[in-house]
């Protein structure tokens, strides 16, 4: 029961300041959307930063588990390919793009939240990981926009004109492209 209530904030939390902006939006009001006190909100989360760091920590792991798993490989393009296919898996999860677009919406805000900036730290680490250290600038660049493409279909397409798994697979396709010599 405690984790469904802490799952349940950060769901209306997470609406909350996609809708309203994290500044404009209070524990009181996440409390009573909720239906229960700041009292009992209290309990699971001290503050709305709290909150943000319980959305995006699962993120960081996720991110952290991928570093771990790239540095253990080769820079092979076989390596780079699956490297770019496990991000795809992680950044299709249900709850990214929610966050993502809790995170571009309130990036004055959040820019210098610690656990942000862990991520922003470990995703400039998996785009050095993802090329050889000999690569040439433009295969560094080619190698991290093919994590980022995975990102960038997301945004860029109008909701309702593709499937997500067509959105998926398009981003795929480019990511892939990215990363041939």
């Amino acid at each position: 029961m405690r984790e469904d209530t802490r799952s349940r904030i950060q769901e209306i939390a997470l609406r909350l300041f996609t809708e309203q902006g994290y500044e404009a939006t209070s524990l009181r009001e996440i409390a009573e959307e909720l239906g229960v006190t700041k009292a009992a909100l209290y309990y699971h989360f001290k503050t709305k930063d709290d909150i943000v760091a319980s959305l995006v920590e699962m993120r960081l792991t996720e991110l952290e588990e991928l570093l771990a798993w790239a540095r253990e490989r080769p820079k092979t393009p076989q390596s780079r390919r699956e490297l770019v296919e496990r991000y795809a898996e992680s950044v299709r999860a249900s709850r990214h793009l929610g966050i993502a677009r809790f995170l571009e919406r309130n990036q004055t805000a959040l820019r210098d939240h610690p656990t942000l900036i862990k991520i922003r730290q470990r995703m400039l680490e998996l785009t050095s990981e993802i090329s050889d250290p000999d690569a040439t600038p433009a295969e560094r660049v080619s190698h991290a926009l093919a994590l980022f493409a995975m990102h960038a279909g997301k945004w860029l397409m109008k909701e309702g004109d593709l499937s997500e798994e067509e959105i998926h697979k398009a981003c795929l396709e480019v990511a892939h492209r990215l990363l041939e010599p």
